[in-house]
């Protein structure tokens, strides 16, 4: 991820969280989640100790859960330490980027897992699919998935999707409930009966990338466009495709028509990658709906809205 030097050496790298992560922490995760920000400057300079690593700066445009430092190693190798809060969603990230080996991935150069973190190659952090226009984005994205979509280790740790979505089916039946889902229930509830019937249904066994958009896709050296930040499940690819089927979500919404463009986007992803479309539609449903009941239920009304509303294009 890019490079550059912020002051006059190491000891002028200030460690303080970015304002977009002490802001998502804080919201997302109470306080739980300010108690992880007040220690994480300490944690972060006593990793660049141990494993004898220079930071240049902080990307204050990093993740939303975790803290990304460009760095060198003891022999001046760019890299990037990422210190991260672990969650269900995140704690097998070490796992997925040593399983790849990085085919399709950043490459896991040293990992501290029960810490949740991690030492990854340099890739350039500002330059992601994003950076190009989307139908030369979605080849791009479409031919990596190709590497990343591999057969799990016989004895792999990763999540199922199946049991992935029955803690998100839960959950969204409690939120069902509260009185600002209230006109979200219809939506809810096909979403819902959606991924019972594709799971009834289900017969694929990869592993999955988990958070695949053009956002997680940058500019690397050994390879043009590397994934980053998984969430990875094993399971069938159309769940893989669902959030790819929603990026760049708001410049759909704006464009005319934009239920029959969101529904071929459904159709060419399908067809690009040999996955039955309908399938692929029930996920891209069902993310949406969960994602944005889980946005309202954090005061997140303007990407809630937005999700909900792409579901009902579906």
């Amino acid at each position: 991820m890019g490079s550059g030097a912020d002051g006059g050496g190491p000891e002028h790298v200030e460690l303080a969280p970015p304002e977009r992560l002490a802001r998502t922490v804080a919201a997302w995760e109470g306080d739980a989640g300010r108690v992880w920000l007040a220690e994480l400057p300490g944690r972060v300079a006593g990793y660049l100790d141990r494993w004898r690593l220079t930071p240049e700066r902080v990307f204050a445009a990093g993740g939303q859960i975790s803290m990304i430092v460009l760095v060198r190693t003891e022999d001046g190798t760019p890299a990037v330490l990422k210190v991260g809060m672990i969650t269900r969603e995140t704690a097998q990230e070490h796992a997925a980027l040593a399983h790849w080996e990085g085919r399709g991935a950043v490459r896991l150069l040293r990992a501290d897992a029960p810490e949740g973190v991690l030492l990854l190659e340099r890739l350039q952090a500002d330059v992601s699919l994003r950076s190009l226009a989307e139908p030369r984005a979605m080849l791009e994205a479409e031919a990596l998935l190709q590497r990343l979509w591999v057969p799990p280790a016989d004895a792999h740790p990763f999540t199922s999707v199946a049991d992935h979505t029955a803690f998100l089916a839960g959950t969204l039946r409690e939120r069902r409930e509260q009185e600002w889902a209230a006109d979200a229930r219809p939506l809810i509830d096909e979403a819902l009966a959606l991924r019972d019937e594709l799971l009834a249904g289900a017969s694929e066994e990869f592993l999955l990338h988990g958070d695949y958009h053009h956002g997680n896709v940058l500019a690397g050296e050994r390879m043009a466009w590397l994934a980053i930040d998984p969430k990875p499940l094993v399971g069938e690819r159309a769940y893989d495709l669902a959030w790819l089927a929603r990026d760049r979500l708001a410049t759909l919404a704006a464009q005319p028509g934009p239920r029959s463009a969101a529904r071929r986007r459904v159709a060419a992803l399908a067809s690009a990658l040999d996955v039955d479309p309908e399938r692929l539609r029930g996920w891209a449903l069902f993310r949406s709906v969960e994602a944005g009941v889980w946005y309202l239920s954090v005061d997140g009304q303007e990407d809630g809205q937005l999700l909900l509303e792409f579901a009902s294009w579906l």
